[in-house]
């Protein structure tokens, strides 16, 4: 007797092969067998005729390390069909990592992520120090999959403590890493993480800023010992510096026979040839055998805020974030301070953030009244005779802070040309960000954007091709064993979707955080059941609990 039966679906088995009417049949975890008419009971069978049957969505860059410990269904990646993450990008991750370095950790995440303190420090009890530590933490009660990565910036921070934010490392430190990420991937880390950008809450580099390429050489030859993934995030502002990244990651993946990739590649209309000129670049190297892997979003960028908390949306306005960083109370004096806020209006531009700011849509807070919700800051601005940078601070001080912006569509978002970049096979889906960001915006939705407008919309790719993009592509790319396709004896890791409607629903706040706080996420469409390990995790818009997730295995 099976212990699943899905029953008359359109089974795109995530080959690239034309999808076909079958059964799939699911015993102990695994794919029992697909076909049409399979004889057989069942313990469960979910009727699945007009829809299509898949293999579970893997996104390889997020950052669910710290909320994996306090929900392990890693809300609300199952409900976009999501059964395999990869967190513990961007140098970042929760281990190895001393006790009194931890308080320093805190801090990047929080400046690099968005993640509120209380995330860290209300949510669990921090019991290890150990990447097998902290993979026992996580494995209590996961219902998805995970394939960690470790960060570079905590392995510098293990060995060097403070120095790792000051200097180069001895080669005796450097052997030290070495023999750290060795004991990390043997606990099961699928690869390291690094970053040549990111700073932490005193804007101070972090850690992996300052390893010279000696350390990441040798950090890359542990790698190869093991096949695993580098991934970095390059100082993708700046075209020719990317290239040059391109490039050597390029030597490094030749040199030690490794994966490696770069998140993320946006494609502006500020910077136009941007984008193509990095993904021919990734083309040149690997037609020399090197495999450097582009990651690139679906999705536009949307970014929600209010001044109750700083955003990324006030990345490239150094005062505007030194004055959001400040104590709630110290944050309101400065905002009604009119020294204060004339220096913010000039951070914000000679037009007085009319190009930056003037689209903002006004989209609720407990406090605003509803005659403004849904316009645009620009529109009332010119009602109050002020710039919008001056009715941003001032609307805001009025009604307690708690008044909430939308940026939509701030880049990355021409559907004519992203499209066939995403159907380039060198073009790795991913850069979703989950997890991190959680006030600012909502960073699922990728792979219902995908279908919805790539395959439904543009018809730049077909159905079965976004199924590989994001199933066995994924699986293969980063070496995940046994995952990615319906394969007889492969995990049962399963999404049942109506390809007629899954796209990208609409955002929303949800107040599940610890210490009240507030996260946006985007809700479900299209999504019937998920199955993860040859359980239903997600169903009907119901979790069920399940916790038969697991860390992934390495092929």
């Amino acid at each position: 007797m099976y212990d699943i039966l899905i029953r008359g679906g359109l089974v795109v088995d995530g080959s690239g092969a034309p999808g076909h009417l079958a059964d799939v049949a699911v015993k102990d975890g695994r794919i029992a067998a697909v076909g049409a008419n399979l004889p057989g009971e069942a313990l469960q069978v979910i009727e699945a005729g007009g829809q299509v049957v898949a293999p579970g969505f893997i996104d390889p860059h997020t950052h669910f390390d710290v909320q994996l410990l306090w929900d392990g269904a890693a809300r609300p990646a199952l409900e976009h069909g999501i059964t395999s993450i990869v967190p513990g990008n961007c140098s970042l991750s929760l281990a190895p990592l001393k006790a009194g370095d931890r308080a320093g950790l805190i801090g990047m995440f929080q400046q690099i992520e968005e993640l509120p303190p209380e995330a860290f420090t209300q949510a669990f009890e921090w019991t290890w120090e150990d990447f097998a530590g902290y993979r026992a933490a996580l494995e209590k009660s996961l219902s998805i999959n995970v394939a960690p990565l470790v960060g570079h910036s905590v392995i510098r921070l293990w060995v060097m403590g403070a120095d790792a934010q000051q200097r180069a490392a001895r080669p005796d430190e450097i052997v030290a890493m070495q023999d750290l990420l060795r004991e990390c991937l043997q606990a099961g880390a699928v690869g390291l993480s690094t970053s040549f950008v990111d700073v932490d809450e005193k804007a101070r580099p972090v850690p992996s800023r300052f390893a010279q390429f000696d350390e990441l050489d040798a950090l890359c030859a542990v790698l190869g010992e093991f096949g695993r993934m580098l991934q970095i995030v390059p100082e993708f502002y700046d075209t020719d510096i990317t290239i040059a990244r391109i490039d050597q990651l390029a030597e490094l993946s030749l040199k030690h026979g490794i994966p490696t990739t770069f998140s993320p590649v946006f494609d502006s209309h500020l910077t136009p040839q941007a984008a193509p000129r990095q993904l021919a670049r990734v083309a040149e190297q690997f037609a020399r055998g090197a495999r450097v892997w582009p990651q690139m979003q679906t999705r536009p960028i949307d970014i929600s805020f209010s001044l109750l908390r700083p955003s990324l949306f006030f990345a490239r306005l150094p005062t505007w974030m030194r004055t959001l960083r400040l104590p709630l109370d110290e944050r309101m004096a400065a905002l009604k301070d009119p020294a204060t806020a004339d220096r913010l209006v000039t951070d914000a531009g000679p037009d007085g953030g009319a190009r930056l700011m003037g689209d903002l849509i006004a989209r609720g807070g407990d406090a605003i009244p509803p005659a403004f919700a849904g316009r645009t800051l620009g529109e009332i601005a010119a009602e109050r005779g002020e710039v919008p940078a001056r009715t941003l601070i001032t609307l805001s001080v009025e009604h307690g802070l708690d008044v909430a912006f939308l940026a939509a569509n701030r880049g990355h978002d021409r559907t004519d040309r992203i499209g066939p970049m995403l159907a380039d096979p060198l073009v790795h889906i991913g850069a979703s960000d989950g997890g991190a960001h959680i006030a600012s915006f909502a960073t699922y939705g990728d792979t219902g954007f995908l279908f919805s407008e790539y395959v439904r919309k543009a018809g730049v790719l077909t159905l079965e091709a976004a199924v590989k993009k994001i199933t066995s592509d994924t699986a293969a790319i980063w070496g995940l064993k046994d995952r990615g396709s319906l394969t007889p004896g492969y995990a049962a890791d399963i999404v049942v979707f109506d390809a007629a409607t899954i796209g990208r629903g609409e955002e929303r706040p949800v107040f599940d955080m610890p210490g009240d706080g507030m996260r946006y996420v985007r809700d479900s469409v299209g999504i019937d059941t998920v199955v993860v390990n040859g359980e239903v995790a997600w169903a009907k818009g119901e979790y069920s609990g399940s916790a038969s997730g697991e860390i992934c295995g390495i092929a």
